[in-house]
């Protein structure tokens, strides 16, 4: 397939290299991994300079295979049960009032890595008191005991990914299902009707403004409360290619049908992903 030439619109502001520096030491002093870095974020220039960042926790292997996806696959590391604590005494030195936490997915691991997720949660919870907690969680292979691990630790938010449309879910996310992913969503809202739900999708991947339009539609029939769409960038020639870069004036359309059909919360352009400016949804919603 020919190689679709990237856009004007979606060049990089340069940013401050001392931001960037301070997160990424902090990272390396406490040993612990940030999306932003592992799967080569655009926007992480821009966040590390704000001193934010998406922790990523137990490890870097994933043990999934998505052609979309620049995290490592391979064999997994063993799960770190110091991490919690170190990853909230980062959220507390970063003076963070927001903090997004996700994971590689851990098939291998009995609950999928929920309990793990409990207990940054709380950790965060005990040494840095008043920060909102925002989880992205892989779909523990749909169970319901180990999402209910997450949802009792209360995080503010939980996110999961529907990422694509359904018909190129077996090219894109060949482990995952999209019903599957839908009632992660839905089970949450079921077992704790308080707590915010988050999903996000990529656009360019060959799916038509008709399947976005529905997968939005699925979203709020399970009543899911904010939405992500962001332009798909291939991280490599390995991955799966970009078929269309989509013009700002859409990604404008798309925000205007979600907020229409009732989203709280929309972020939605070509650089957007999943936790990029994540406390803008704090913001808008007035946490209290």
């Amino acid at each position: 397939m020919n190689r679709v030439r990237k856009p004007e619109w979606l060049r990089v502001k340069a940013h401050s290299m001392k931001g960037l520096e301070y997160v990424e030491e902090m990272m390396k002093n406490l040993h612990l991994n940030t999306v932003c870095d592992e799967a080569a974020c655009p926007n992480r220039g821009e966040c590390f300079g704000r001193k934010t960042a998406t922790f990523m926790i137990l490890g870097s292997v994933c043990t999934r295979g998505c052609t979309f996806c620049n995290v490592s696959k391979g064999e997994v590391q063993q799960v770190d049960e110091n991490e919690p604590k170190r990853v909230a005494q980062a959220v507390k030195a970063l003076g963070l009032k927001h903090a997004v936490i996700t994971s590689v997915t851990r098939d291998d691991l009995p609950d999928g890595g929920a309990g793990h997720f409990a207990k940054v949660i709380e950790s965060i919870r005990r040494i840095a008191a008043g920060v909102t907690i925002e989880v992205l969680i892989p779909d523990f292979k749909g169970s319901v005991e180990a999402l209910k691990k997450v949802v009792t630790a209360c995080p503010e938010i939980i996110n999961h990914n529907v990422e694509t449309v359904p018909s190129l879910y077996s090219e894109v996310r060949p482990q995952a299902d999209y019903r599957r992913s839908l009632n992660v969503l839905k089970n949450v809202k079921d077992m704790e009707g308080s707590i915010y739900t988050k999903s996000g999708i990529m656009v360019g991947l060959g799916e038509t403004e008709e399947q976005v339009i529905s997968v939005m539609q699925d979203l709020r029939k399970i009543n899911c409360d904010f939405l992500t769409i962001g332009q798909y960038l291939a991280p490599s020639a390995k991955h799966h290619p970009v078929v269309e870069y989509i013009h700002p004036d859409q990604f404008k359309a798309y925000e205007e049908k979600a907020y229409e059909l009732g989203f709280l919360y929309v972020a939605s352009g070509p650089l957007v992903r999943s936790s990029y400016m994540a406390e803008q949804a704090i913001d808008r919603i007035n946490f209290s």
